[in-house]
């Protein structure tokens, strides 16, 4: 596992607080519940993306095995609060994504244009969730969950480079690259805005 830790080129501006994993170990529950419904979500937006660029032969073909991935991945993070009798409960508010929507994704122009910052969205939470992922592997004292952690940190990376190689596959390198980089700086902007809780994985 020591070499995996060199892998995870995320490119993220601000790295999370590192006082967060100390916050979220005591209130894994809180923190279980909302990494399901962001696995749920995850399923639902390739699924979106999906059904909006049905003739995008490379995106379906790519994201339609992400779907049923993101869907275990729901699967397993229920099991995980079963084996502790923990229920599901009901979503929470994601602060995190929400002020992405309304400050980074770029409204109207074309069909690639929306496409682009859709591919980006996803790419961006599927990093920052890959981060948290890695901070929760390394430092939590439940070693099954650390485990459970380290095999989604490494599925969630396949993930992100997914979104951004679809990125590529259907726009100009340098459109993207370029583009890529404001959002970075962007989130970064929004990390440092919100308050952090450690009852989200966001």
């Amino acid at each position: 596992m020591h070499e995996a830790r060199d892998k995870f080129t995320l490119g993220l501006e601000l790295p999370t607080d590192p006082r967060w994993v100390n916050i979220a170990e005591m209130n894994i529950e809180d923190i279980l519940v909302d990494h399901a419904y962001c696995e749920q979500k995850a399923a639902s937006s390739c699924i979106s993306l999906i059904i909006t660029y049905p003739e995008r032969e490379k995106l379906v073909d790519m994201l339609t095995p992400v779907v049923a991935e993101e869907w275990a991945h729901f699967e397993r993070v229920i099991e995980q609060l079963r084996k502790r009798g923990l229920n599901l409960g009901l979503p929470r508010k994601d602060e995190y994504v929400e002020a992405l929507q309304k400050q980074v994704v770029r409204k109207g122009g074309s069909r690639d244009q929306n496409l682009l910052e859709k591919l980006l969205m996803n790419a961006l939470i599927e990093a920052r969730s890959c981060e948290r992922f890695k901070l929760l592997w390394k430092n939590i004292k439940d070693q099954e969950l650390s485990l459970f952690y380290y095999e989604l940190m490494v599925s969630e990376a396949g993930h992100y480079r997914n979104f951004l190689q679809l990125a590529k596959e259907y726009l100009p390198e340098e459109m993207v690259n370029r583009r890529w980089h404001e959002v970075l700086e962007q989130e970064a902007i929004i990390m440092r805005s919100l308050q952090w809780r450690g009852d989200r994985m966001h």
